[in-house]
């Protein structure tokens, strides 16, 4: 059962970090603000650096200084934070952090509710996990929660060794396993258009749509996540996780009931049916790239290879394009088609579904001028919905003209809750919706690692698209070998 006005001690671990700063302490801020948490919480800040009470709370006030509401406290709202210094493999370290938690859970009447968060290096969750559990800090009358940030292994077996040791701590139904893009608006709303009108639902299925593009493309290149990302790359950094779960959001049969049981079943079945490629068929199926120097907004940029961290003659893929197929009554015949990249032309995530022509249309000048009809769910920057149709407008001919019906959410965004924001008041709430269950990162993983495997043994004709472009002239072979191509539908400014 789900809790509107939840209440707990919230233990960050990792909280000097980045995440902690930009996302972490802001999004509790407008919970805060916004009366969605119950002013009976504290947040206990965790990690090696030896900060005080007063610098930790600075820290806090920092991260919100862009938001002015002069309703809000902020030296009230930064007393809810308390530092604590800790060393993993120090279980007296444990012993002093319950004894803290206790404390704030009786100053604060938090009912024992405990909510841990694993914001620091993945290689830490099993250690951190079984410690927590033998000193005890997972026994409380109130409910106990686990929050886990992506990377998730990095192959199925480490997912599936480090799953089974905080399985060894931790229920399942404790475990939320954080992808940001399920907190999304516009990727939250894709249920809510899906089953909520009669003018889609019946529509989606194999008869009527001809192709679905998942596009998430960024300007910026990798930055200073250089060593972390040499070591990943676009397939285990977005695919496996980001974009394997929109396809399954958009692909998935209706649920029985809207319970996060019954929708995380149906995206199950969904990447059960996902076509797994035989590894001679990875390079049929799949391109990968890697980002030369190009000019971005009038400056030269560097290449990958040039970045911080990075090998110099580094094999590690920057943009991935593939065809994926689902083998299902309704999917069959319909490729899926995803790209993601860095140091592409434009920042954009959007789903496009084109849908078939009809037999005949008599409205159509010549081949040349058909317009297929399109569904476009605007994900980021942008937020929002458009149907591209045809229709007549005013002049003499007979011809169809392109039209644009849209639903703009972005105008709005000072009240729509930021991803994060929308993922903590869940997991605060006991609602898993829209968190990734175990089964759903085998199976992502499961798909993943053919390509992987592939692609270390087999070197990479790198770089092989500039920066500022959409990505390898392969990307779009693979379409147009279909006779189709990847269509560009973001608002322009």
């Amino acid at each position: 059962m789900t809790v509107n006005n939840p209440k707990a001690v919230m233990v960050i671990f990792g909280a000097t970090g980045d995440l902690a700063n930009r996302k972490l302490f802001p999004s509790i801020y407008r919970l805060y603000r916004n009366k969605k948490i119950s002013d009976n919480f504290a947040v206990i800040g965790v990690a090696r650096r030896p900060l005080t009470n007063e610098d930790f709370r600075n820290n806090v006030k920092k991260s919100i200084e862009d938001f002015d509401d002069p309703h809000i406290d902020k030296d009230e709202f930064a007393s809810h934070f308390h530092y604590n210094p800790f060393d993993i493999q120090d279980l007296t370290h444990y012993q002093g952090l319950e004894k803290r938690i206790t404390e704030l859970d009786e100053k604060h009447q938090t009912d024992g509710n405990r909510l841990f968060y694993f914001s620091m290096a993945p290689n830490f969750f099993g250690t951190l996990a079984d410690n927590l559990k033998s000193q005890g800090l997972t026994q409380t009358e109130g409910w106990t929660r686990l929050v886990i940030e992506k990377p998730f292994g990095h192959d199925y077996e480490s997912a599936k060794k480090l799953n089974d040791q905080i399985r060894s701590a931790f229920t399942e139904d404790q475990i939320y396993r954080i992808d940001h893009y399920l907190g999304k608006e516009m990727v939250q709303n894709i249920e809510v258009m899906r089953f909520a009108n009669a003018l889609f639902e019946p529509l989606w299925n194999n008869k009527y749509i001809s192709n679905i593009q998942i596009t998430s493309s960024e300007v910026l290149g990798v930055e200073e996540r250089g060593r972390y990302y040499d070591g990943a790359g676009a397939l285990k950094d977005m695919v496996q996780n980001h974009m394997l779960q929109m396809l399954a959001l958009i692909a998935m049969e209706p649920p029985i009931k809207l319970t996060p049981e019954e929708i995380r079943s149906e995206k199950v079945k969904v990447l059960r049916a996902l076509r797994v490629f035989e590894e001679n068929e990875v390079d049929e199926y799949v391109v990968r790239g890697q980002y030369d120097k190009g000019i971005i907004d009038g400056e030269e940029v560097n290449s990958y290879r040039e970045g911080t961290g990075v090998d110099e003659d580094s094999n590690t893929e920057t943009y991935v394009a593939a065809k994926l197929m689902i083998d299902n009554f309704r999917w069959s015949g319909v490729p899926f088609y995803i790209r993601t990249g860095k140091r592409m032309k434009q920042k954009s995530t959007e789903i496009v579904v084109e849908f078939k022509d009809l037999p005949i249309n008599l409205y159509y000048g010549n081949e040349e001028d058909k317009k297929p009809n399109l569904l476009v769910i605007h994900i980021q920057p942008y937020e929002g919905i458009t149907l591209h149709m045809n229709a007549k407008k005013g002049d003499a001919n007979a011809t169809s003209t392109p039209v644009a019906l849209t639903y703009d959410n972005s105008t709005d965004k000072m009240n729509t809750p930021e991803a994060y924001e929308t993922l903590i008041y869940d997991c605060m709430r006991g609602d898993s919706t829209n968190f990734t269950h175990w089964n759903e990162v085998a199976l992502s993983w499961k798909f993943v690692d053919v390509i992987a495997n592939v692609w270390n043994n087999k070197k990479a004709e790198f770089p092989n698209y500039e920066s500022g472009s959409n990505g390898p002239k392969a990307a779009d072979e693979l379409l147009l070998n279909d006779g189709y191509s990847w269509w560009d539908v973001s608002p322009k400014e």
